[in-house]
C-alpha cells in the first residue's frame, strides 16, 4: 500500500512539474516548445486526468501561436519583400505540421467544462503551393543571375546551397540540376600536392604513393579537390607542399648484457637425521623423508638488436593567387626497430621464465633503410591527415 501510495505522488510530483513548464513556456510566447510538450504528454494517454492541463494549454497555445504567425505572414506579404518568401513558405510549412500532428489526438475532452477542445484547423494547402511557386521563381532568378556575375567562389557556394534548397522543395524546377553543377564547380577550390625530397636517402615509392593518395585520408571536405598529378590547363587555388628536410638512419647495433642468475632447486630428497645421525621416524615408523637442495648457477647472455629513422618533414600551403605561403606546419616522425633474444651457459633452470622465453629467439634480419623510412612514414600520414582535415582552403 505504501509502495503504491509512493509511486502515485511521485506520478502526481512529476506531472505538475511538466504542466508547470509547459505553462512557463505558454506564458513566454514559446509556443512551439508548449505544444512540443503537451502532445507528447497526450500521446501516452490523453484520457489520463493529471494530463487534462495539457489538453487545455495546448488548444490556448495552438490558438496563439497560429495568430501570431498569421499575422507575421500577413505583414510580409503586405512588405513585398521576395526575400521574406522563404521565411512565409516555412510557416505556413509549420502551421499545416502543427495540425497534422494534433489531428491524430481528437477528440480532446475538457472534463471540467464538458466540452471538448477547440481547434480551428485551416487549409493551407494553396497558401504553401503558391507561396512555393513564388519562392520557387526567385531563388531560381537571382541563382541564375548571380551565377553569371558572380566572381568569388564564395558566391558560387551560395548559389549552389539555394539552388539545392530549390531542389528540395520542387524536385525538377526547371534547369535547377544543371545549374547547381555549374556553380559547384566555379566554388571549388583546386590544390595542387607535391612532395620535395630535400635529403640525402631515397623516399621509398610506396611511402610517396600513399602521402600523395588523398582518396585513403577519408577527408569530407566538399568544396576542396586534391590533385596529385597537375592537370595541364587547370588554374590552382592552393598548392600544398610536403618537403623531406631531413632523414636520419641510425647504423644497426646488437647490445649485450649478460645477467647471471642462482636458484636453489631441489635434488631429490634425503632422510632426516637427528644430532646422532640416527634416522628420524614418523608415528608410524616411517623414516621421513626431506628436499634436497642445491644452487645452481646460470650465465644469461641477452642481446638488442636497434635500428632507427627519423623523419623531419614541413607542410607548406600556398595561395596561388597572391602566391604568399599562408600556413606552414613542421612534422616529424619515428620508428624505433627493436629485437631482443638470448642465449645461456650453465643450468637454465636458474632463470625466471620471463628470461627463459628469450631463449626461443634468435637473431632476425635488420629492416632495409628503405623499410625503416617507410615505417617511419606511416605516422606521418596520420599527421598529415590531420593537418589537412583541420585546415580551411577558402
Amino acid at each position: 500500500m505504501r509502495k503504491t501510495l509512493l509511486y502515485s505522488t511521485i506520478l502526481i510530483l512529476l506531472s505538475c512539474g511538466g504542466v508547470k513548464k509547459t505553462q512557463e513556456a505558454v506564458n513566454s510566447g514559446n509556443y512551439v516548445t508548449a505544444m512540443n510538450k503537451a502532445i507528447k504528454n497526450l500521446t501516452e494517454n490523453k484520457t489520463r486526468k493529471g494530463h487534462q492541463a495539457y489538453v487545455t494549454l495546448l488548444e490556448d497555445a495552438f490558438a496563439k501561436n497560429a495568430q501570431r504567425e498569421l499575422e507575421q505572414i500577413s505583414f510580409m506579404e503586405k512588405d513585398g519583400n521576395p526575400a521574406n518568401l522563404e521565411t512565409i513558405y516555412r510557416k505556413y510549412n509549420a502551421l499545416k505540421d502543427i495540425q497534422a500532428r494534433i489531428q491524430p489526438l481528437l477528440p480532446l475532452s475538457i472534463y471540467e467544462e464538458g466540452r471538448e477542445a477547440r481547434f480551428d484547423f485551416v487549409n493551407y494547402d494553396n497558401a504553401i503551393l503558391d507561396t512555393k511557386d513564388e519562392l520557387s521563381e526567385y531563388l531560381y532568378a537571382n541563382a541564375s543571375d548571380l551565377l553569371k556575375n558572380a566572381r568569388y567562389k564564395q558566391d558560387f557556394r551560395s548559389v549552389f546551397n539555394d539552388l539545392k534548397y530549390l531542389s528540395e522543395i520542387n524536385p525538377g524546377y526547371k534547369q535547377t540540376v544543371q545549374k547547381m553543377d555549374e556553380a559547384y564547380q566555379k566554388g571549388l577550390d583546386y590544390v595542387k600536392v607535391q612532395i620535395d625530397n630535400e635529403t640525402q636517402q631515397i623516399i621509398p615509392e610506396r611511402l610517396e604513393d600513399e602521402l600523395l593518395d588523398f582518396n585513403t585520408y577519408g577527408i569530407d571536405n566538399f568544396w576542396t579537390k586534391f590533385h596529385s598529378k597537375p592537370q595541364n590547363g587547370m588554374n590552382y587555388d592552393f598548392a600544398l607542399n610536403l618537403g623531406f628536410r631531413e632523414i636520419n638512419i641510425s647504423p644497426e647495433r646488437v647490445n649485450e648484457t649478460q645477467i647471471v642468475r642462482e636458484k636453489q632447486i631441489k635434488d631429490g630428497y634425503e632422510y632426516l637425521l637427528d644430532e646422532n645421525g640416527n634416522a628420524i621416524k614418523d608415528s608410524l615408523g616411517n623414516r621421513i623423508k626431506v628436499d634436497r637442495l642445491r644452487t645452481v648457477t646460470c650465465n644469461f647472455y641477452q642481446f638488442t638488436q636497434f635500428k632507427s629513422a627519423q623523419i623531419g618533414a614541413k607542410v607548406s600551403i600556398t595561395d596561388l593567387t597572391s602566391g604568399q605561403e599562408i600556413n606552414s606546419y613542421p612534422l616529424a616522425s619515428e620508428f624505433i626497430f627493436e629485437h631482443i633474444y638470448a642465449n645461456y651457459k650453465g643450468d637454465r633452470r636458474a632463470l625466471d621464465n620471463d628470461l627463459v622465453a628469450l631463449l626461443d629467439l634468435a637473431a632476425v634480419p635488420f629492416p632495409t633503410n628503405e623499410q625503416m623510412v617507410y615505417d617511419a612514414g606511416e605516422d606521418l600520414k596520420a599527421r598529415l591527415k590531420g593537418i589537412i582535415r583541420r585546415h580551411q582552403f577558402d
